[in-house]
């Protein structure tokens, strides 16, 4: 079992990603509640996040949130499908706490695409790195139980209520508040 919490890390080259964010990109702080991409708008920037956290979320019909993606210290933040097409984003990535991130716009990530062949190719691996997370996390979604998910979840990281809600951590895996304190309270976690 992986430690890293978005698994697409173990397979794509951090410290390069780090470095165009860091040397291309500009220091922008993101209030808590402040959103990093607006569902409907084109999302603006590619980051690293230096310090803070951070949820996706997609919103139904009815306004109902649903958390889909968490990220937080060390890890990278965008909505790379609309963002790299300049299409309107599908999703909100919302400052769920103060957060410090290494911004670089699509016009920067673009201009290097066209004339870096490498970082073309980064842009590749890191592409199907992200899928594979996202595809075994859908597979999760069918074959394991809440409580797997939950185990996997913790196993990865046992600190996430440190970081994030009850209520956001329950969105993310699919399951009511109410659901997720009897898994903490069976497993010897309090709520």
């Amino acid at each position: 079992m992986t430690k890293n919490f978005n698994t697409y890390i173990e397979h794509i080259d951090v410290d390069a990603w780090r470095e165009v964010c860091v040397n291309k990109g500009s220091l922008r702080h993101f209030a808590k509640g402040e959103e990093f991409v607006s569902i409907g708008e084109v999302g603006r920037y590619f980051g690293f996040i230096q310090s803070g956290t951070l949820k996706y979320v997609a919103r139904s019909a009815d306004g109902t949130e649903y958390v889909m993606g968490l990220v937080f210290g060390n890890g990278f933040v965008g909505d790379w499908r609309h963002f790299s097409h300049n299409q309107n984003a599908t999703v909100a990535i919302v400052a769920t706490s103060d957060c410090d991130i290494y911004c670089i716009t699509s016009k920067e990530l673009k201009a290097m695409m066209s004339s870096d062949p490498y970082f073309k190719d980064m842009v590749m691996h890191a592409t199907e790195a992200v899928y594979g997370t996202v595809y075994d996390r859908y597979v999760d979604l069918y074959v394991k139980t809440p409580q797997q998910r939950y185990e996997d979840l913790i196993n990865r990281h046992p600190d996430l209520f440190d970081l994030f809600s009850l209520k956001d951590i329950a969105s993310f895996l699919k399951i009511t508040p109410t659901h997720l304190s009897r898994l903490r309270k069976n497993n010897g976690n309090q709520c």
